[in-house]
């Protein structure tokens, strides 16, 4: 396939999934931007409020969102492959019903607002899959085999940051679900059960909603993002996430693909000392190119998002 073609593909793709995410924010809210999913619900009509911890939020996020996708996917005819197992990348592969060499990865990343940006979050592995993009290791398909990859990404805010332990699980009766013969209950076990008149009542753990998709090139920083993991990070800015606009966007793929093949392996010679290469603005000079360093996106300062 030639790279005219590559890019035809790859710019509908992309504007279809923008069309898309501008969908969600409505499917995923009530009219005042709450989340619309309260809690759990159990067979006696008792309703288990959500801990706000990332990882639940996120899964029960994803759960929420997945039939939409299915349905995105089969409107523009494509077929979706889950990943096979829990550290496989990506989470979705999208395949043309009528052309399977054209194939899209699809990530999806949660994170909540911070008072300076976002909470992090990764965009993948810089590790084996990455690096020999013919080979299958933990990857869903070999990497070179993507015509491009992307990040569906959904930012929130949290309603009680400090609501992380799931003990604080509240329990709700709710009357507008009751048959007029039915009692509510006043416990669960030793749980007090509080009784309210309708769901709208529940207060959601998140709220304001900003879905986006993005290159994962272009939100990329040269930072990884979790501890001692080889996985790569995401620009902090709101902002930039949005409009594409990360440490690299004006480079280049290219760039972005063999600084993060060599990040911490390639070597420079710093203050008579050999130092491993952990920033863009090192590898552009390692790589005799400091002529590049005006396209380096620097980070802007922060502005409050008046989502």
């Amino acid at each position: 396939m030639d790279l005219k073609i590559k890019n035809k593909y790859k710019t509908e793709f992309k504007k279809a999934l923008d069309t898309f995410t501008e969908k969600l924010e409505k499917y995923v809210s009530t009219e005042n931007g709450d989340w619309s999913v309260k809690g759990f619900i159990d067979v006696y009509k008792n309703i288990y409020t959500i801990s706000s911890d990332t990882k639940i939020v996120s899964k029960i996020l994803e759960i929420h969102i997945f039939p939409q996708i299915l349905q995105f996917a089969e409107e523009n005819n494509y077929n979706i492959i889950l990943t096979e197992h829990q550290n496989y990348y990506p989470d979705l592969t999208f395949i043309h019903k009528e052309n399977e060499q054209v194939k899209f990865a699809v990530d999806l990343k949660t994170t909540y607002r911070k008072k300076n940006g976002i909470s992090s979050f990764t965009l993948g592995s810089h590790g084996s899959y990455f690096k020999e993009r013919d080979k299958k290791k933990n990857i869903q398909f070999p990497y070179n085999q993507y015509l491009g990859h992307f990040c569906l990404g959904v930012i929130y805010t949290r309603t009680d940051i400090n609501a992380d332990d799931p003990t604080d699980t509240e329990i709700y009766q709710v009357q507008e679900l009751q048959e007029d013969y039915e009692t509510p209950n006043t416990k669960v076990g030793e749980r007090k059960v509080t009784t309210v008149d309708n769901l709208k009542s529940i207060t959601s753990v998140i709220k304001d909603f900003d879905f986006f998709v993005a290159e994962k090139w272009k939100i990329a920083s040269d930072k990884q993002g979790s501890g001692n993991t080889a996985n790569i990070g995401s620009t902090l800015s709101i902002e930039d996430l949005r409009n594409e606009n990360g440490i690299f966007s004006q480079l280049g793929e290219e760039w972005f693909d063999e600084y993060w093949i060599n990040h911490g392996s390639a070597t420079m010679v710093k203050d008579g000392k050999p130092t491993k290469i952990t920033t863009l603005r090192d590898f552009l000079e390692f790589k005799g190119r400091k002529d590049l360093w005006d396209k380096i996106v620097s980070r802007k300062p922060y502005k409050k998002d008046t989502k």
